[in-house]
């Protein structure tokens, strides 16, 4: 696949997308916001890659933000329409139903922060900056970010980093437990890989079910989510790749899975 404003490569079944605008810090703009969209898509439907690395070009960001050029010109219609559209691929990244690991160097601020929530995983080098500052510019977060952030970082946390605007620290959005580790950046990608290839190397419906029973139970109440629990256990077993995951065990062997 090729792209205008980003790089892409696929091998030994991840698919690294990189944005590509290190001018502009990887800002989203329109054309960076659907070309991700067709991307992920693409990705979504591609039996062959297994996980994805989501990363920014260049040494100063994952993605600084939106492009303020394009916000500033947009009305209240098209402001909803903006919302809408970065809503939808954080959802599509969200539910991908394969493992998206975001390696965050630099900046991760606006919708750089909120495509980062929309992810599996966060690996943070130890210079990313995390923040919301969507009110310093008269706006909210609007792709997801005033629901992903306080979900994952609980209430309080989530309105001091909206309502102030400003940013955090790597250690410190490890601390809430907005990013899942912070390493030196030199080993930013071989620690995503690493994370991802863990999780490759399990059952790959087992896994797409269990990103489904996380996902949709958190919209649920508790016994809700147990049901849907309980249905998602059920179809797993029905499952070669059940069958091969407890025969290997029990013949103390490797599995070897065909996400069947």
């Amino acid at each position: 696949m090729t792209y205008e404003t980003l790089l892409y490569e696929q091998r030994e079944g991840i698919a690294y997308v990189s944005i590509h605008r290190p001018e502009k810090l990887n800002a989203l703009n329109n054309a960076v916001m659907t070309e991700l969209k067709t991307c992920f898509e693409a990705i979504q439907s591609n039996d062959e890659v297994r996980a994805v690395i989501l990363q920014g070009a260049g040494e100063r960001a994952f993605v600084a933000g939106a492009d303020i050029g394009e916000l500033s010109r947009l009305d209240s219609l098209r402001g909803k329409e903006a919302s809408c559209r970065g809503q939808e691929l954080a959802d599509l990244i969200e539910n991908l139903g394969k493992p998206v690991v975001a390696a965050i160097h630099g900046y991760a601020l606006g919708g750089g922060c909120e495509l980062a929530m929309a992810c599996t995983l966060r690996v943070a080098s130890e210079d990313a900056r995390f923040g919301q500052p969507e009110v310093k510019i008269g706006i909210i977060p609007g792709y997801g970010g005033t629901q992903r952030l306080s979900r994952l970082v609980g209430k309080g946390r989530a309105l001091e980093m909206i309502l102030t605007g400003e940013p955090i620290t790597a250690q410190e959005a490890y601390r809430i437990g907005l990013v899942n580790c912070v390493v030196p950046k030199k080993d930013l990608i071989a620690t995503a890989e690493a994370l991802a290839r863990k999780i490759m190397a399990n059952a790959p419906l087992a896994v797409k079910l269990s990103l489904e029973a996380v996902h949709h139970g958190l919209e649920m109440s508790q016994r809700e989510g147990e049901f849907l629990e309980a249905d998602l256990f059920g179809l797993c077993c029905t499952t070669e790749d059940m069958k091969e995951g407890t025969r290997a065990f029990l013949e103390k062997r490797p599995a070897k899975f065909a996400g069947k």
